[in-house]
C-alpha cells in the first residue's frame, strides 16, 4: 500500500504531532515500507498453526485447592465488638 503525504500529515494530525515538510516526506516512505510488511505477513499459511502465548512451551505451577483455614470463626470475631453465630454485628446506617 502506498502512503501518501496527505495521509501522513492527517496521521500525524491524529497523532498530535507536529511534522515538518521535511519530515511529511520522509515519512511517507517509511510508512509506506511498514504497511507493505504488514501486507507480506498476510500472505503467510497458518491454518495449521496453534496459538501461542510464548515461544517457550511451558505450564504455570499450580498449587491443589485445599481449605487451610477452617474452625477458626471464634478467631476471627474474637476482637469484634458485637457479634452473632460467627457473624460482625454493625448497628444500622440506612432507614
Amino acid at each position: 500500500m502506498q502512503v501518501d503525504e496527505a495521509t501522513v500529515r492527517r496521521i500525524a494530525r491524529l497523532a498530535r504531532i507536529r511534522i515538518t515538510d521535511e519530515e511529511a516526506v520522509s515519512l511517507q516512505g517509511e510508512l509506506s515500507g511498514i504497511l507493505a510488511w504488514v501486507e507480506q505477513l498476510g500472505e503467510v499459511d497458518t491454518a495449521n498453526v496453534p496459538p501461542m502465548t510464548r515461544v517457550a512451551d511451558m505450564k504455570l505451577k499450580q498449587r491443589t485447592d485445599v481449605v487451610t483455614d477452617g474452625d477458626k470463626a471464634d478467631d476471627i470475631v474474637a476482637n469484634a465488638p458485637m457479634t452473632e453465630d460467627h457473624f460482625f454485628v454493625v448497628p444500622k446506617v440506612v432507614e
